[in-house]
């Protein structure tokens, strides 16, 4: 008996010492580890949890104990740390502070820009008295990595406490940087005035004259292609005081449209296209347009991401200034390869450079395209094609004669996508593609689609007097009417009111069974609609005439665009999300600092307490509903 207590004895003692211990316990005892290179695996581990979301903020102690070390790596790491568990762990954050100090003086300018950089990332309130003296000693640092970084953390103890950078005059630091002997200085510090301003409670603490802009200019040939996109967004907030000012930025922005780097690219062509307005010279503007062509179609060639953020910045560009890329329509036919989101907008450009010059070319492409086999990509063609007929009168009928060969196809999305878009080349030219309505009326049995449905119809309606069996054709509709949508309904209610009033001998049965049918329905627009109609024929039917069949506005819109206001905004901003979003940032861009301000204002609070329906949705709301008046119907 002694014996088997004995072994399991054993074979406890060996399971329990086997079993690991707590993954915390095991990270705290290697961060208390006389070897280096334990610790330092041990902070990588630390890093790796916080990375992936695990809370390892009880290891701060433990972790800042290792941040004397001369080990650079391990400084980045533990750094990293502390900026990411700053804010929950303020108090602790105070031990780190002699260590920061020290840093800021060490004989290597990686640690003492490091040591600045993490300081103005912490936003601590206690750490930021801590952070002035050494920041007035980088900015006035040997070491043009120093001050480039300092130059940054100025931006960020500003965004903390404007008071304090102001009182220490940390801000005159920053423009006196501006005339640093480094590009890399001078970028960083107009990047931070730029923040700056934007914050700045006060009025603007950095304005842009010409002969800072002279400087800019000329570090901006040696600086990165970071730094010349800084400087460049920084130009774009000047305006010239002459014609001559604007053509000397626009020929020291030239050389830009030869750089690699697409924002490069695209922000120098927003300060061309900007000052553009400021020259008045048509010869001068010629040779800037002349010259930001071949970099657009650079760009072209590169991955499809930056393709389509180009080619949205395009759409753009094209919508104010369609002379730039006026002859390279060619350059934006769809490659077999391109992805799709990439084939869609080069259809939108396609349709922006078409011309009489080029429409037979670009017509030809387009019919190649409605025979692919991506449905989304088929119907955006097919929607160009009619762009095309509306935007340019003389290849309407070309036009026609494409989308009506793309019929034989007996494709039923094919055949849907024609007769929506021939409802609106019809409403452009009324009265001259009538020998097309029987063509589209033979696939009536294919129509699924309720927008093809009810554009099916409305030519029916408004050709209702010149098409022979028109009452089969719109009875084949109204079998199914209850079970039609809304949209189809409302149609093919208006569609047999015209008819009746070109043919009242040949449908008065059918309207009155349409109306019935309408006024006793469950969806109120069509009842409504219904009801209209019937008041009408029954009070006066020469009025009804007149007010149904009236002549109609043709359609001159060739397709979606921007709004010129919106456009004029957006190019202001192109080269950034709003230029991809096609909306202005303060669409997308919360300024979170007056979100927070506002939120905090008791006053603030009870004034959206006071505030009407009126006044959020710009409407009276409406007063309660009286009782609807008997409808004297006799019809």
């Amino acid at each position: 008996m002694d014996t088997v207590i004995a072994d399991l004895r054993n074979m406890a003692d060996k399971f329990f010492a086997s079993t690991k211990k707590g993954e915390t316990q095991e990270l705290r005892a290697d961060l208390n580890s006389e070897y280096h290179d334990r610790r330092k695996e041990a902070v990588k581990r630390v890093i790796a949890s916080m990375t992936v979301g695990k809370d390892v903020s009880n290891l701060f102690p433990d972790v800042v104990k290792n941040m004397q070390t001369d080990d650079l790596e391990l400084k980045k790491l533990i750094y990293l740390y502390l900026i990411n568990y700053a804010k929950s762990q303020p108090e602790l954050v105070i031990l780190a502070v002699n260590t920061f100090v020290k840093d800021t003086d060490d004989i290597n300018p990686l640690i003492r820009a490091l040591a600045i950089r993490t300081m103005g990332c912490l936003r601590v309130d206690k750490i930021t008295d801590y952070l002035c003296d050494p920041l007035r000693r980088a900015l006035k640092d040997e070491d043009p990595y120093v001050r480039k970084t300092a130059a940054l953390a100025v931006a960020k103890l500003f965004d903390i406490n404007p008071q304090l950078a102001i009182e220490n005059g940390f801000v005159n630091n920053l423009l006196d940087l501006v005339s640093d002997s480094n590009p890399t200085v001078i970028s960083n510090a107009v990047t931070a005035l730029m923040e700056i301003n934007e914050i700045s409670p006060q009025s603007q603490v950095f304005v842009l004259t010409y002969p800072i802009l002279t400087k800019l200019l000329r570090a901006m040939n040696e600086s990165s292609e970071w730094g010349q996109i800084a400087i460049m967004e920084c130009i774009t907030q000047y305006s010239p005081e002459s014609s001559e000012e604007a053509q000397d930025i626009c020929e020291r922005i030239l050389p830009r449209l030869a750089h690699a780097n697409a924002s490069v690219v695209l922000t120098s062509i927003r300060i061309l296209l900007l000052f553009s307005g400021y020259i008045p010279d048509p010869e001068v503007l010629s040779k800037f347009t002349t010259k930001m062509a071949p970099s657009l179609v650079t760009l072209l060639s590169e991955a499809p991401e930056l393709q389509y953020v180009v080619l949205r910045n395009l759409e753009i560009i094209l919508q104010r200034h369609p002379e730039v890329l006026a002859k390279e329509v060619r350059v934006f036919f769809c490659k077999y390869n391109d992805p799709i989101y990439v084939k869609l907008e080069k259809l939108e450009i396609i349709v922006k450079l078409s011309s009489e010059k080029n429409s037979e070319q670009v017509l030809l492409e387009l019919k190649e395209y409605a025979n692919e086999v991506d449905v989304d990509f088929v119907k955006k063609a097919i929607n160009a094609i009619s762009r095309i007929a509306l935007k340019i009168p003389s290849s309407a009928q070309r036009c026609v004669h494409v989308l009506v060969e793309l019929l034989s196809n007996k494709v039923d999305y094919v055949i849907q996508q024609v007769i929506i878009v021939m409802r609106d080349i019809f409403r452009k030219y009324p009265s001259q593609f009538e020998g097309v309505i029987p063509i589209l009326s033979q696939h009536i049995d294919v129509l699924d689609s309720h927008e093809a449905r009810a554009s099916l119809i409305w030519i029916l309606g408004e050709y209702a007097d010149r098409i022979n069996d028109v009452v089969q054709l719109l009875q084949h509709f109204l079998n199914n009417f209850k079970d039609e949508s809304p949209q189809v309904q409302n149609q093919l209610l208006t569609a047999v009111v015209k008819l009746f009033l070109k043919k009242p001998e040949e449908s008065q049965e059918m309207v009155l069974k349409n109306l019935k049918a309408a006024t006793e329905g469950e969806n109120p627009d069509v009842r409504d609609r219904g009801y209209v109609y019937w008041r009408l024929l029954s009070t006066d039917p020469q009025a009804t005439s007149r007010i149904i069949l009236t002549e109609k506005p043709a359609m001159d819109q060739e397709g979606p665009l921007i709004h010129p206001d919106l456009a004029i905004e957006l190019e202001r901003h192109l080269a950034t999300l709003a230029s991809v979003y096609h909306q202005p940032p303060s669409e997308f861009v919360v300024n979170e600092r007056k979100a927070v301000d506002q939120l905090s204002n008791p006053a603030a609070i009870q004034d959206l307490t006071q505030i009407s329906p009126e006044d959020i949705l710009g409407v009276v709301p409406p007063k309660p509903a009286q009782e609807p008046e008997e409808l004297l119907i006799a019809f």
